[in-house]
């Protein structure tokens, strides 16, 4: 696979409805860039996000995304990257190890 091209999913594999939310978060752990980068979200789920970031990830990286509030923390896994001109790039993310109180709540199962 090409350096931080992945592919996402399409709406209908998804398991959960993506709601437009922007959050301000902070993402770290870019394998070559150190650092905190403050970004926010595009959309929401309740097992990932998609950010807007000004670095080029790889898909299976793992971060950490934290919101501002400091309500919520967790370890994601880069789903896929893609470059969007002139605003970075889309990242999607999969929540790992999430801590209690992200924006949208896991549905109980019916």
């Amino acid at each position: 696979m090409r350096f931080g091209m992945g592919v996402p999913k399409t709406l209908a594999e998804r398991r959960e409805t993506r709601i437009p939310m922007e959050v301000g978060v902070q993402i770290t752990g870019h394998p070559a860039l150190p650092g905190t980068e403050t970004t926010f979200t595009e959309n929401v789920s309740a097992r990932g996000a998609r950010v807007l970031s000004s670095r080029r990830w790889r898909t299976g990286d793992r971060l950490t995304i934290a919101t501002l509030t400091g309500s919520f923390k967790a370890v994601a896994r880069v789903a896929y990257c893609q470059l969007v001109p002139e605003a970075g790039f889309a990242v999607g993310l999969e929540f790992l190890e999430p801590s209690a109180g992200w924006v949208v709540a896991d549905m109980p199962a019916a």
